[in-house]
């Protein structure tokens, strides 16, 4: 067998090496892929200068109040009997703890999520306020004022509940919710007389009826919507308004009867 010339040898190597590399003249260069372009910030709807202001009446005989049965411990941050607050008609015949929102109207406008927080406290074994509205987002602050075990049982159905017990006086916990949800109850598993109402909608427009049964939703952009008033023992109401920029529209609602 005749002997393979040297050069003949190392022009092959040379030439397997450039195709294990990716050499070569003919192959193009790789070309590098540009990175993703970043989405943009939701762009934030302004508020407007409109106005939806009204009442929450009762029709009839306002039932009589109902008395909340305390444990020996809790009774006795309380110089009298403690009421519930599942049915509310005050003095001049209207209803608190209604909680009234524009439910439609508003789709596909985002708005800004309030800094401050919005507060639930636990005071005398039970929830203060009753019925609390949130935007979407925002950080509930919920606080002990009591000096005892508190047990916050959040029961979402849209949103993750969430349940956590609260030891001592001073205790305070954050948390949110990022999907609208009316309503999501609250509950204390340790004194279950013990029940409160957060309402979670994705814009800043709603509010809660007082003891005077009257709300406001102030800052509407102009617009045709539909609010609901929600009551938990009465069920809910809706109404259509048509507000204009710098405008004002009345809102009356009735429970009962």
């Amino acid at each position: 067998m005749k002997s393979i010339k040297l050069p003949l040898v190392l022009s092959v190597v040379f030439a397997m090496l450039l195709l294990a590399c990716g050499g070569g003249g003919d192959q193009p260069a790789a070309e590098s892929k540009p990175a993703p372009e970043s989405k943009p910030a939701a762009q934030m709807t302004p508020t407007g200068s409109a106005t939806v202001a009204g009442s929450i009446n009762f029709a009839g005989t306002a039932p009589k109040p109902k008395r909340l049965r305390m444990d020996a411990e809790c009774s006795g941050f309380h110089d009298g009997p403690t009421l519930s607050e599942s049915v509310v008609v005050n003095a001049n015949n209207t209803v608190k703890n209604v909680f009234v929102y524009v439910k439609e109207g508003l789709e596909g406008k985002s708005f800004s999520v309030p800094s401050e927080p919005a507060v639930m406290d636990q005071v005398g074994c039970a929830y203060t306020p009753h019925v609390l509205g949130v935007q979407t987002g925002q950080t509930i602050k919920i606080l002990n004022s009591d000096p005892l075990l508190h047990n916050i049982n959040a029961q979402a159905k849209t949103n993750r509940p969430f349940n956590f017990g609260m030891p001592k006086k001073g205790d305070e916990r954050e948390k949110s919710f990022r999907k609208q949800e009316v309503m999501v109850k609250v509950k204390c598993d340790v004194h279950p007389w013990m029940a409160a109402y957060i309402g979670v909608v994705d814009h800043p427009f709603f509010a809660v009826s007082g003891d005077d049964g009257s709300f406001s939703i102030n800052n509407l952009p102009a617009g045709d919507y539909t609010l609901e008033a929600w009551h938990e023992t009465f069920g809910t109401q809706t109404m259509k308004v048509t507000v204009a920029d710098g405008g004002s529209a009345t809102a009356d609602f009735s429970f009962g009867g």
